[in-house]
């Protein structure tokens, strides 16, 4: 974890547990590697609307898939797409394989809708990479209700359109 989200964490009182392990890319991999910890863990996708240009970090279970078409019809884009690498570094600081809740530390202009699923958002503790996917950081629920409040980001915790995996 890079020295300034652990600053930034420290800053605002936000409680967590650091894990390392090796790089995960995909689900599969996360299980294998960090299946031990407890709390649930996040999958998340940086969405881009289309037409309007409008940026979503999406969260959801892990263990689940976005529908894609229910949830462009629930923000009203007529087409999505995934965004850009080059959007996903400039705004959330952040790489491929390592899309995070905690790459809104960095989205220092609101630019992204934070789109969280209610499991993830009302769970006791939840598992995210810190902006790395070597690492997984354990999150009691509060502190991290109280993170994403803190970054200022705008936000929509809903029952996102998911299909089991």
């Amino acid at each position: 974890m890079e020295d300034s989200l652990k600053r930034w964490l420290a800053v605002h009182n936000i409680q967590y547990v650091l894990h390392s392990h090796p790089a995960v890319f995909t689900v599969p991999e996360a299980r294998e590697h960090c299946g031990h910890i407890p709390g649930t863990h996040c999958k998340n996708l940086f969405l881009k609307n289309k037409k309007s240009g409008q940026l979503y970090l999406v969260t959801i279970p892990h263990e689940n898939r976005l529908d894609l078409n229910q949830f462009r019809r629930m923000i009203g884009a007529p087409k999505i797409r995934f965004a850009r690498p080059e959007e996903l570094s400039e705004i959330l600081g952040i790489s491929t394989g390592a899309v995070s809740p905690l790459g809104l530390v960095n989205d220092t202009n609101n630019e992204v809708i934070f789109m969280v699923d209610e499991i993830i958002w009302n769970a006791d503790e939840i598992c995210c990479h810190p902006n790395v996917n070597t690492e997984t950081l354990q999150i009691p629920g509060p502190d991290f209700r109280k993170l994403i409040k803190v970054t200022g980001t705008s936000m929509e915790v809903k029952n996102l359109p998911c299909l089991e995996t």
